[in-house]
């Protein structure tokens, strides 16, 4: 029994929360940064994940720029690889403790914590400035496995192509800019696979389809502050409805999940959140399909 439209996004939906339910894994960029996907923040020196609070300051920093890369370093740090922090850009700061013995003077920068009665392990925290890829010129990228353009898949190229949403290339994440009504996005060869690629994409596209002109969609009332939140819920269903709609992936992926259960923490794990989403992401990929030429010749004969 073939699954129309309304069936199979109920049980993308569905497959999704039961993921999400029995613990999605840690999302990863679907785009190769450096060599490899970034899960969370890393340093581009040591080539480790930044912990603790540092990861929240560095994603809330990444999101409120616009920064579609994970990697970060200190000035000294990026000039170490030949790159220069272009001018006037502005630091994150990012905070290292260090367990210390004896007594010790803290120096400039540093704040010295110990327990109440003075006794007990005592730390030193000292605070870095970093900034991040997007914020240097000159750093060259460690060559990396690149997906040939054989691997494009036709129907899903013609099937973006036909929204009329511009998009530019050779970026270093991937993200949608309301201001010009355009999607920016890291080169097809950079993706670790097509349907990463598709995937990303299609998320975009769905926030492209929430503008004034499209869908005009709000969350202002149902989420309140956390509008952006429900906002990337939206966009990465649509996402997973879309790669089921052109063949791309019969199942949501692993990804798909994992990222959608990262922002349903920031609504206080309202699991509920998702339902509500999955209206609008509908929405959002009807909208799309309304706009395929296939559809347009139906909807004509329809009328005559």
């Amino acid at each position: 029994m073939t699954e129309n439209r309304a069936d199979i996004y109920a049980r993308v939906t569905n497959e999704i929360v039961a993921a999400i339910e029995s613990g999605a894994a840690e999302w990863r960029m679907p785009w190769r940064h450096d060599g490899s996907s970034v899960a969370r923040p890393v340093n581009v020196a040591s080539g480790k994940p930044y912990r603790g609070i540092n990861t929240f300051a560095l994603w809330i920093a990444a999101h409120a720029r616009g920064y579609g890369g994970g990697v970060w370093a200190t000035y000294r740090q990026w000039a170490e690889r030949g790159a220069q922090v272009r001018k006037g850009e502005k630091a994150a700061t990012v905070v290292f403790w260090k367990q210390i013995r004896g007594r010790m003077e803290a120096s400039d920068g540093e704040i010295d914590v110990f327990d109440a009665d003075g006794h007990g392990p005592r730390f030193v925290a000292r605070g870095y400035a970093v900034f991040n890829r997007a914020q240097v010129d000159g750093f060259e990228e460690p060559d990396a496995p690149r997906i040939p353009d054989s691997e494009r898949v036709a129907h899903a190229e013609s099937f973006f192509a036909a929204l009329g949403v511009p998009v530019t290339y050779g970026a270093s994440g991937a993200w949608y800019r309301v201001s010009e009504d355009r999607i920016y996005m890291p080169d097809f060869g950079r993706f670790a696979d097509a349907t990463g690629f598709y995937s990303t994409l299609a998320h975009e596209c769905a926030h492209a389809m929430g503008a004034r002109h499209r869908l005009d969609r709000g969350f202002s009332k149902r989420f309140t502050k956390q509008a952006v939140a429900a906002e990337e819920l939206v966009a990465e269903l649509t996402a997973a409805m879309v790669l089921a709609d052109l063949g791309l992936a019969a199942h949501p992926r692993a990804d798909h999940a994992a990222y959608l259960a990262s922002w349903l923490d920031l609504l206080k794990n309202d699991k509920r959140a998702i339902f509500a989403a999955a209206s609008k992401a509908q929405a959002a990929a009807d909208w799309m399909h309304a706009r395929q030429p296939q559809s347009a010749a139906r909807d004509e004969k329809e009328a005559t």
